[in-house]
């Protein structure tokens, strides 16, 4: 597995989107974005300056080739080990001429426990990703400072003397040791950019949106075997973990 992952706490996987499942994506988003307006994202939260997306698995079979991608999951396997699970698949889109900047800061307010790292992020660039359009800054290493941005930085917002800017190509993706202080930057231009993030946890952490609870019976019953497994469906052990969490909790890009 790609050593910046283990030492940098991330890998950019350029061309690894096709271009058959980049406009399937595109296409399913904006159906989602059109119907579900000022509501779009409410089951997790909504953003000034940006619109969201969540409890995508539920709303559409094209979202099951995302978090069943066999290319993708060895890189999660390589943070999390071989017993994972989705935690949830997000989209958000950054408006044009928004200024966001999200604060550093690690997935899930996670840092790693006794048994290691148990958070693990991919960001699907769906457009372009520019140092102008809202890149991602990222700390390398930080993953293994075992400490929150938030308890550490006066400013989690201001720039970072070691942070390094994550840009690319629509169809890449990056993973990510969600551990690492990381955010996303303002969109400078005139036209949105857009990213899907497929989170992942180790199997005995909650999810960060119960997927048994938001997913619809005939949803999950028309999923494959795999999916269920890396959804937790079928998983007591996740119901007890995840069933009395928030739907709301945590913070992802």
């Amino acid at each position: 597995m790609n050593d910046d992952l283990e030492i940098n706490g991330y890998v950019v996987l350029e061309n690894f989107i096709d271009d058959e499942l980049l406009a399937a994506l595109n296409a399913r988003l904006e159906e989602i974005f059109e119907r579900e307006g000022a509501m779009a994202g409410s089951e997790f939260k909504q953003e000034a300056g940006c619109r969201r997306l969540a409890n995508l698995v539920d709303k559409g079979a094209v979202f099951e080739r995302v978090i069943c991608h066999p290319r993708l999951l060895p890189y999660v396997e390589a943070v999390l080990g071989p017993d994972f699970k989705l935690s949830s698949l997000n989209a958000r889109r950054v408006n044009p001429h928004a200024d966001v900047t999200q604060p550093l800061h690690a997935d899930m307010a996670a840092v790693a426990d006794e048994q290691g790292d148990w958070v693990c992020n991919s960001v699907w660039m769906l457009d372009d990703i520019t140092p102008e359009n809202g890149a991602i800054r990222v700390i390398p290493g930080s993953h293994r400072w075992n400490r929150l941005p938030a308890d550490a930085l006066d400013d989690p917002r201001a720039a970072h003397p070691g942070q390094t800017l994550i840009t690319g190509k629509a169809g890449t993706v990056v993973v990510m040791n969600a551990h690492a202080w990381h955010g996303g930057l303002p969109n400078r231009i005139g036209r949105p950019r857009t990213a899907l993030h497929a989170f992942y946890a180790r199997r005995d952490k909650p999810q960060q949106q119960y997927q048994k609870q938001l997913i619809r019976p005939s949803v999950q019953a028309s999923l494959s075997p795999q999916a269920r497994h890396i959804l937790a469906l079928d998983d007591p052990l996740n119901h007890r973990l995840s069933a009395d969490v928030p739907v709301r909790s945590g913070f992802l890009k």
